[in-house]
C-alpha cells in the first residue's frame, strides 16, 4: 500500500524523466508500481508524470505502447499529426511508432498515469514541430 498526498506517492522518489533537459520542460516522474518486491512478474510499470504549467514532454516515438489516464490539470497531447485537448479522466492510447508529446496548457500542472511494459525499447526523440 502506497499513500498519495497532493499527487506525490509516499516513499517514491522523483525519477529522471529524460537525460537530455533540452528536449523537455518541467516534467517529473514517479514509478508507483512495478518496481517493488514481487512486482516484476506483472510485466508492467505504472508511472505518474507531472508537467508544470507551460511545460512539455519530449516529442518522441518508439515501438512500445502507452496507456495514459489524465488525473489533473489541462493540456494537450500530440498524436501523430493531430493535437487533442485533454482534461482529468480522459484516457489516451499511444500506439507503437506514433509521434507523441504532452503539454500543460492551463494554470496548474498536467498530471497523468502512464502504464507501459516493463521491458520496452528506448524512445527516439523527434525534432519539434
Amino acid at each position: 500500500m502506497i499513500k498519495c498526498h497532493d499527487f506525490r506517492w509516499d516513499g517514491i522518489a522523483l525519477g529522471l524523466y529524460n537525460p537530455d533537459p533540452a528536449l523537455f520542460s518541467g516534467v517529473t516522474r514517479q514509478t508507483i508500481l512495478g518496481e517493488g518486491p514481487g512486482e516484476a512478474a506483472a510485466g508492467i510499470l505504472a508511472r505518474y508524470f507531472e508537467v508544470a504549467a507551460g511545460g512539455y514532454s519530449t516529442l518522441e516515438h518508439h515501438e512500445h505502447r502507452h496507456y495514459v489516464v489524465v488525473l489533473r490539470g489541462g493540456g494537450e497531447v500530440t498524436l501523430g499529426d493531430r493535437v487533442h485537448a485533454i482534461a482529468p479522466y480522459d484516457a489516451v492510447y499511444v500506439a507503437p511508432h506514433t509521434p507523441h508529446q504532452f503539454r500543460a496548457t492551463g494554470p496548474e500542472p498536467l498530471g497523468f498515469l502512464c502504464i507501459v511494459d516493463r521491458e520496452r525499447d528506448k524512445p527516439v526523440p523527434l525534432a519539434r514541430r
